[in-house]
């Protein structure tokens, strides 16, 4: 499976720059190569981020998340999201899950990664829990 230049350019925006929010990225399967989908303005907010995941489609995906720690310093982190909801084709969610790893080292610096099949599994909650 290739990676299309396009995504570790876009991921070092997102790490360096801060230029986007959130990145979903797709397989596209005729040219077997992982492509950037949709990029998220830096205003975008986690609702958007989980409302851009398809619900019946995999998906890889990487969030910029801000938070305070308990002693008021801003912090952000990098979360890897490999989504594969239950609704998604079984090819598809092979396809994804033999990827993963080779596309997530493609990405330097991302620093929690979650595995997702609905929703709930990757709530905001879930997420703040696993930054700290």
């Amino acid at each position: 499976m290739a990676v299309n230049d396009g995504c570790k350019l876009r991921f070092l925006e997102l790490k360096a720059k801060r230029s986007h929010r959130f990145i979903v990225f797709k397989i596209e399967e005729k040219t077997q190569q992982v492509v950037v989908e949709t990029l998220g303005e830096p205003q975008q907010s986690y609702d958007d981020f989980t409302a851009s995941l398809p619900i019946d489609e995999c998906r890889y995906a990487v969030y910029d998340f801000d938070f305070t720690t308990d002693e008021n310093v801003q912090k952000s982190k990098i979360f890897f999201v490999a989504w594969s909801p239950d609704a998604s084709k079984i090819r598809s969610k092979m396809l994804y899950a033999s990827s993963k790893d080779r596309f997530r080292r493609e990405l330097d610096g991302v620093q929690v990664e979650l595995q997702a099949t609905d929703p709930s599994e990757i709530s905001l909650d879930i997420v703040k829990e696993r930054a700290f």
